[in-house]
């Protein structure tokens, strides 16, 4: 998602643009995985080159980013920030040492996203090797209708809901064989309800299979686990037999 849609509200008095901007640049610097130059923030935000140098002068006066050569990085203080959440979300602090474990046992990554904002946003991930082209981190956001994680999350949702978010949202091709049709895709989110798994074949970027289950807290689902895989590794059966017992039995285990 381009921040840039976020920047601006003409007419609302009580929206700080200023802040907002500020905001993104440091969202650009925060999730990118090399310095970022002042010229990169430009392009990342849609912002002139001059107000992206003054968001970063006083992100650097108040301790949040520092240069490192020709661009910026982020600061121990912005840990500061997300501090509050992540030591309040107890399902991401119990998380993390039955995804570690997962991830020894199966050798792939395996991750537990939420829902926020109509997307999917990570909230704990043990990485094996790398299979998308982006690195995902916890904090980092994809679309719902397109990953594993997505749909289980989606399919938690009443029918109302799901029709809602499909209606209001941008269902972009990522690949040819990502699903757009809202009365398919509705369709297939349900059927995960109804299976109690997502399966996802090259939807999102071409060379990565995922599969998702839900994990429950007093029967609700509040998010949903997967493992995520190279498509020349295992195929779509393989995963289904040697994935998803191991999956239900940590989502299970998280369960409360």
């Amino acid at each position: 998602m381009n921040p840039a849609s976020h920047i601006e509200r003409p007419g609302d008095p009580e929206f700080m643009t200023s802040l907002a901007r500020g905001l993104a640049v440091m969202r650009c610097i925060a999730i990118a995985e090399r310095p970022v130059t002042i010229a990169d923030a430009a392009r990342y935000t849609s912002l002139s080159r001059a107000a992206v140098r003054r968001c970063i002068y006083t992100l650097s006066l108040l301790g949040y980013v520092a240069q490192e050569g020709r661009g910026y990085i982020v600061r121990r203080q912005a840990l500061s920030l997300g501090h509050p959440y992540l030591s309040i979300n107890s399902l991401a602090s119990r998380a993390q040492p039955a995804l570690d474990a997962l991830r020894d046992v199966l050798g792939e990554s395996c991750s537990l996203g939420v829902m926020e904002d109509d997307q999917l946003c990570y909230i704990a991930r043990a990485e094996a090797t790398r299979v998308m082209s982006v690195s995902l981190r916890v904090g980092s956001c994809l679309p719902l209708y397109c990953t594993s994680m997505g749909r289980v999350l989606l399919a938690g949702r009443p029918n109302e809901e799901q029709e809602a978010y499909l209606a209001r949202t941008s269902l972009q091709v990522l690949t040819k064989h990502t699903i757009t049709a809202p009365q398919r895709l509705l369709v297939v989110i349900r059927s995960a309800g109804s299976d109690g798994f997502s399966f996802v074949d090259q939807e999102l970027e071409i060379g990565l299979r995922s599969i998702a289950v839900p994990v429950r807290r007093r029967g609700q689902v509040v998010a949903a686990l997967n493992v995520g895989t190279s498509a020349a590794r295992m195929s779509a059966e393989e995963m289904r037999k040697v994935l998803l017992p191991p999956l239900l039995e940590t989502a299970a285990r998280l369960d409360s």
